[in-house]
């Protein structure tokens, strides 16, 4: 059985013109952007259906908090907060990105958005603004497994995000992806390596292990995680930095 969740035949993903955009709110991290204590502001939708998602709350459901709300609580927190996270969902899904980017700029915070490089035309237009100062991209699967690890066709413009990314040196970014042994393996993350450094990424790769079955529910009701990384391995084989977390 495909352990996967796809849109129903014919179904397009649409960019939202959403009059309630986020979902919700996380005051305070220190782990989520580098060198910065910042918020993360949860941007409600998304343009792919990963299986081994565990925010299907945000990806299915509907906003609930409006721009104004978030912009009384940045004004709240001038001064205690220097960055501020746009993550998901997919922020880059959301039409009103660019005017919310520019505003939050304004401000004086730094900007780190979490993306899935589905939208390498919206990532492009914020770095040409010079709207961000971090970027997490989540690189899926190799091309052989992407439609069915995101349940969306949108390899090629992933791949347009990533080459866009590494042919730039102003804005740090890393890449990262999640691993469940329903979907991927070994192999494929040493593949996913090799491709970034033949791309030029110098940059270090995240990998981490989905968590699911009974300790979290997810996006595709996937069965507990079997997959136990071997990180001597990998780490000896690849071809560029390896971070497990």
């Amino acid at each position: 059985m495909e352990s996967v969740a796809t849109l129903p035949e014919g179904r397009r993903h649409v960019e939202r013109r959403a009059a309630v955009p986020f979902h919700g709110l996380t005051p305070f991290t220190m782990l989520d952007f580098p060198d910065r204590v910042a918020c993360i502001i949860w941007v409600a939708g998304c343009n792919m259906r990963c299986g081994y998602c565990h925010n299907p709350q945000i990806v299915l459901g509907q906003g609930s908090i409006g721009e104004e709300e978030i912009f009384a609580f940045l004004t709240r927190r001038r001064g205690l907060l220097d960055g501020v996270v746009l993550s998901g969902g997919e922020a880059t899904s959301w039409r009103g990105l660019f005017d919310f980017a520019v505003k939050v700029k304004a401000m004086g915070f730094a900007l780190k958005l979490d993306t899935n490089g589905l939208r390498p035309d919206v990532v492009a237009r914020l770095l040409e603004a010079r709207l961000l100062d971090w970027i997490a991209l989540d690189y899926k699967a190799p091309p052989t497994k992407f439609q069915r690890v995101t349940g969306v066709k949108g390899c090629s413009r992933f791949s347009s995000t990533l080459d866009l990314l590494c042919s730039q040196n102003t804005v740090p970014f890393e890449v990262r992806t999640t691993v469940h042994s329903d979907l991927l393996d070994e192999e494929d993350v040493l593949t996913m390596a090799s491709d970034l450094a033949g791309r030029g990424y110098r940059g270090t790769y995240a990998i981490q292990q989905a968590v699911s079955g009974e300790v979290r529910s997810t996006l595709g009701d996937l069965p507990e995680n079997k997959l136990s990384i071997n990180q001597l391995r990998l780490s000896a084989e690849s071809q560029i930095t390896l971070r497990f977390r």
